[in-house]
């Protein structure tokens, strides 16, 4: 009996992005933008994590980089990116609903629920917000708690609370 090749671990181009004292690794496949890291894992880190082979690659990635460059220094409201989504259909549904929030504004995880017609599933809303794997593109910093409040983030909260702040166009909330 002939076994089959072994099928090698997908191909992932890596590439990092500094902004004030945060590290994010952004990976790609052909397909699109796989992965907005925000807590500066190492690539090997992330291969092991993703099951892929992930290969520090800075072309592959040039658009996905300018345009996140543009969104940190204030310039870029939205994105024009492919990207390359993985998840359940309702993550999926949580996170196309998360892109259309604009610029500057906040949505509650119960507005998500309501919006996607699960109006019941604001756990579960919560649940696949944080699993977002796009943050920053899929913009799950605007996403706040029923009463406003900020809640987790994974990049953590200073982080949640800047991006905010660069939203409104000011250094502090």
């Amino acid at each position: 009996m002939r076994r089959s090749p072994k099928s090698l671990p997908e191909k992932l181009y890596a590439s990092s992005i500094h902004w004030e004292g945060w590290t994010f690794q952004v990976l790609s496949s052909p397909s699109g933008l796989r992965l907005v890291d925000l807590e500066g894992a190492s690539f090997a880190a992330l291969a092991d994590r993703l099951g892929a082979r992930v290969v520090p690659d800075d072309d592959p990635n040039a658009t996905i980089l300018a345009q996140l460059r543009e969104y940190l220094r204030g310039a870029r409201r939205s994105f024009d990116l492919p990207l390359d989504l993985r998840g359940t259909p309702f993550q999926i549904a949580v996170w196309r609903e998360v892109e259309k929030i604009p610029y500057g504004s906040l949505r509650t995880y119960a507005d998500i629920a309501q919006a996607i017609g699960r109006p019941t599933a604001t756990r579960a809303v919560g649940q696949a917000v944080g699993a977002n794997l796009v943050p920053l593109v899929v913009p799950c910093h605007r996403v706040v708690g029923t009463s406003g409040d900020l809640t987790g983030y994974r990049g953590g909260l200073p982080l949640k609370e800047r991006l905010l702040a660069l939203e409104k166009g000011s250094l502090s909330l």
